[in-house]
């Protein structure tokens, strides 16, 4: 079983960096998606990514040798890879009924059910203030979307819909990230998010609408370019930091994403108010963030002493 370095000072930064790539993304994929199905955005990114991480790997001679890949391997990839896959097009799907803060809102079920994986299935530790803070940070994620909570009772239409698509976007995504710790030993974590990243082009292609990208604006273009970087830049952060940060402790940082969110949605009204509608937050609202950022901080640092 793979053991993470422990190199905290390594594995922190790069959840951070994942937290800040996951919680603007939803505001970009929210405008995109007005031009763009699901499919076809997620084709896009995921084309991208594989592309640009496979020549890295191939400059660098260290693209998988898939005769070293036991048939166990193969058939964790392809649980990894309808995982992410459906977690991709769920969400993008989900963005229709919702909105960057509600879909960032929910989705943290998938650390939370990242956590519970960690601990369950690779007996990671968790101390006492570790599970303060995890409860302080669903406080905060309740107290944040209280206006909005009678709406999501109805799970036929509209925001009801939208969260059901996210809550089964968050449970294909904990898939994933728990065969991804499982896979790393025997694969570096860029040698499996490219295998990843070439398997879901190819199972998304017969789904795709590559055409529809010639009725994009200019601002839609380059925001699906970003789109493109930040899954590389994303992922590619997050596969790193399970390299050296247990799942429990990375799965707490990225709980931050919300917190980008909130504070790239006025930013983005601001610069395109004709694509995008900013979201009046109240006080309420706002003390709810701020208790999501103090429990996100507790579960990630409430070390053993011999962690320090």
């Amino acid at each position: 079983m793979h053991r993470a370095t422990g190199r905290w000072r390594v594995g922190l930064p790069l959840a951070l960096l994942t937290a800040f790539c996951w919680g603007v993304l939803p505001i970009a994929l929210t405008i995109v998606h007005q031009r763009m199905d699901s499919y076809t955005i997620t084709w896009y990114r995921v084309a991208v990514a594989s592309g640009v991480l496979g020549a890295i790997l191939a400059v660098r001679g260290k693209l998988p040798r898939f005769r070293q890949i036991t048939l166990r391997s193969w058939r964790l990839v392809a649980v990894a890879l309808v995982g992410l896959a459906g977690n991709w097009v769920l969400y993008v799907a989900a963005l229709a009924h919702t909105t960057p803060s509600i879909s960032q809102t929910v989705v943290q079920l998938s650390p939370l059910f990242l956590l519970l994986g960690g601990l369950t299935i690779y007996k990671e530790p968790f101390t006492r203030w570790q599970w303060v803070g995890l409860g302080v940070l669903i406080g905060g994620l309740l107290l944040f979307f209280n206006r909005r909570l009678p709406e999501l009772v109805h799970v036929g239409a509209g925001i009801g819909l939208g969260v059901a698509m996210l809550l089964a976007s968050s449970l294909l995504w904990t898939a994933y990230a728990l065969v991804q710790k499982g896979l790393l030993k025997r694969l570096s974590s860029p040698q499996i998010l490219w295998l990843l990243y070439v398997g879901s082009v190819l199972l998304l292609l017969p789904l795709a609408r590559l055409g529809d990208l010639r009725g994009l604006d200019n601002v839609r273009v380059w925001l699906l370019v970003f789109c493109c970087a930040n899954t590389l830049v994303g992922y590619g952060a997050f596969a790193e930091a399970l390299e050296h940060w247990d799942v429990s402790r990375v799965s707490a940082v990225i709980a931050l994403a919300p917190i980008f969110t909130v504070l790239g949605m006025p930013v983005a009204a601001h610069l395109a108010p004709a694509l995008l509608e900013p979201e009046h937050l109240t006080l309420t609202s706002l003390a709810g963030a701020l208790l999501v950022v103090v429990g996100s901080m507790l579960s990630a640092f409430g070390l053993r002493p011999r962690d320090a």
